[in-house]
């Protein structure tokens, strides 16, 4: 059987700093960290604010970050970016503030073309289970019903117009 050697909160502090410098972290994904490197629910508190205090953590910065990275590179739509954000427990003030930051036209204009392109790529299905699957293929990227539905409408229009 072998034993985990405990590091000591100055060693932890330090694989801390390196883990939140080089990507923003929230606070639970750090608090996790801390658990798993064997410490103490008292040692995890002073440590964790000890790293707020010199500003390796900020939720604040973490939920824009990841609101940003979630839209702009995987394009996730605002409720699957809000699910993933709960998860990590981040607060309601700063899930609101991070998803502000979202622009309007660029969101509507990724949802449009993600919904053309699903739409195109099922030329050989028939309407309704096109209008389905593309729907539900938005839905699982996590934009609301009623714009998923409008870009879906458009398509149809152009189509109709062509």
């Amino acid at each position: 059987m072998t034993f985990k050697k405990q590091v000591t909160t100055e060693e932890a502090l330090q694989k801390l700093k390196h883990f939140c410098g080089y990507q923003e972290r929230s606070h639970y994904e750090t608090q996790q960290k801390l658990y798993s490197l064997g410490l103490y629910k008292k040692d995890v508190d002073i440590l964790l604010s000890q790293l707020i205090e010199e500003n390796y953590l900020n939720e604040e910065r973490y939920a824009i970050a990841f609101v940003s990275g979630r839209f702009k590179i995987k394009q996730w739509g605002r409720i699957k970016i809000k699910y993933e954000m709960q998860q990590h427990k981040v607060s309601s003030y700063n899930i609101t503030k991070a998803m502000q930051s979202i622009d309007e036209t660029d969101y509507l204009a990724t949802l449009q073309a993600l919904a053309e392109k699903k739409w195109n790529s099922l030329k050989s299905e028939q309407y309704l289970n096109r209008q389905a699957k593309t729907t539900s293929f938005l839905l699982q990227r996590g934009f609301e019903p009623k714009l998923i539905a409008a870009a879906i409408a458009k398509i149809r229009d152009n189509s109709k117009n062509k």
